[in-house]
């Protein structure tokens, strides 16, 4: 069979049979599926030879871009020892080691690391830890959540529970349990109708209110610290982070940082908490801790948390939690590599460098007609597109505005994601700076040619 006979038997077999995530299956069917079989640096190569630049870092995990030596060559010599052994009665030697650089790096009063093994899992550990923490520690009651509008946490069903945006989690409300909102800090569509700062972060007083009134019945407080990513790559105004911290100190409730998009260098720290000086009880890592390698997940906790399941057997105060592949000597391989670089090649500092580029290029294309804001944080960005900049108003849902923006952008080169008509902006930390401007030319002229100016 020739290449191109090849290629259209892997399409054909794509639709028959796979069923893609977060992907409406019906149009699918009727496209051409572009296929990848190779990756380089900040390059993705389809099966019929075309390269893109990879502007969402395969899903905002990528780190170091693709076939990265360094963590190819820890994987290849993991693979020589062992690929997994588990870890429920058993340690493995890249679990033990990368546990002792998580706690090198994460911020401070963190103390141990409970491995899992993608972002909603680490939630889910998370929620259930908080909960049964309350437990251990003799208070009863405790066993709600305070969660913030525009939130995601992940698709398994405690996640979701957490989670505040309706087009992802509607259709599974009477699988979730009840939880209190607080309004999302998107300064761009205010909940509360308030400008910052004039508002003086009345969201932050909603928050306040909540635990006034319920914090006997709250176990945690979650958030998405400095951005929530799915909601819309939203930036919290200066002060929303600390703020949080500080009402869940007053009121006695646990923090969780869910930095499993945030995390690991993308918000030009290494973790977003760094950004307001805010030290979580329970910290959510995913996503970019293995360089975009592998699945790994760590859910991080303080010595006081992790001091609340010590116990005698007969106690009970065991942590009945656990995932077949916790810990895999691979993922960890390719981890401990990954930080090891982040450390040699100055990563976070180049975020920061080219984070200057992302911005001067947010602060020009915030005049274009359709684009009601542009918003971002070291190399995670979003540009909300709009029908009427004056009064905000969104383009119809089945206009898919943003999509049509992405498509076009894919026939220039570049493969992104959009959330709604919210243009996603998230390239490996790696990407060079003259291929960064690349993307953000496209990007531009996408939006220019799609929405008419």
């Amino acid at each position: 069979m020739d290449i191109i006979g090849r290629n259209r038997r892997l399409e054909e077999l794509d639709r028959r049979y796979l069923w893609h995530p977060f992907t409406q299956m019906k149009e699918w069917e009727e496209g051409v599926p572009v296929i990848i079989s190779e990756g380089r640096g900040s390059f993705l190569k389809d099966v019929y030879g075309r390269w893109y630049l990879d502007g969402v870092s395969s899903l905002w995990v990528n780190v170091h871009g693709h076939r990265k030596q360094e963590i190819d060559d820890a994987v290849k010599a993991q693979l020589d020892r062992i690929s997994h052994s588990t870890l429920l009665g058993l340690g493995n030697e890249p679990a033990v080691e990368l546990a002792e650089r998580l706690i090198g790096i994460v911020p401070a009063g963190l103390s141990r690391v409970f491995y899992s093994d993608n972002g909603s899992t680490a939630v889910e550990v998370a929620l259930k830890m908080s909960y049964q923490y309350w437990i251990h520690r003799g208070v009863k009651g405790r066993d709600k959540f305070v969660c913030l509008n525009n939130a995601y946490h992940g698709d398994t069903l405690g996640a979701v529970s957490v989670g505040g945006i309706d087009l992802f989690h509607e259709a599974f409300r009477p699988l979730l349990f009840e939880t209190f909102r607080a309004p999302s800090p998107y300064c761009y569509r205010c909940e509360l109708g308030l400008v910052f700062p004039g508002c003086g972060l009345a969201c932050l007083e909603r928050l306040d209110a909540i635990l006034r009134e319920h914090a006997h019945e709250i176990a945690a407080v979650i958030i998405e610290p400095m951005v929530q990513g799915a909601g819309g790559m939203i930036v919290s105004p200066p002060g929303y982070l600390g703020g949080v911290r500080r009402l869940t100190r007053e009121y006695g409730v646990l923090f969780i940082a869910d930095e499993v998009a945030v995390g690991f260098g993308r918000t030009g720290r290494m973790f977003a908490c760094e950004h307001e000086d805010v030290a979580p009880d329970i910290l959510c890592l995913s996503k970019g801790i293995t360089g975009g390698y592998l699945p790994l997940a760590a859910t991080v906790t303080t010595e006081e948390v992790y001091s609340a399941f010590l116990g005698e057997y007969r106690e009970l105060k065991t942590f009945f939690h656990g995932h077949s592949y916790s810990g895999n000597p691979l993922a960890c391989a390719a981890a401990i590599a990954s930080i090891g670089l982040f450390e040699e090649e100055k990563t976070v500092e180049g975020v920061r460098e080219k984070e200057k580029i992302l911005k001067e290029w947010l602060e020009s294309v915030s005049g274009l007609d359709h684009v009601g804001d542009a918003r971002g944080l070291g190399l995670m960005a979003g540009v909300e597109l709009v029908r009427d900049r004056d009064d905000r108003k969104p383009y119809p849902l089945e206009e898919r505005i943003g999509f049509k923006v992405c498509l076009r952008a894919r026939d220039k080169g570049l493969l992104i994601r959009p959330l709604g008509d919210v243009v996603v902006i998230m390239p490996p930390l790696s990407i060079e700076r003259e291929h960064l401007a690349g993307m953000l030319d496209i990007i531009r002229d996408s939006i220019e040619e799609v929405t008419g100016g």
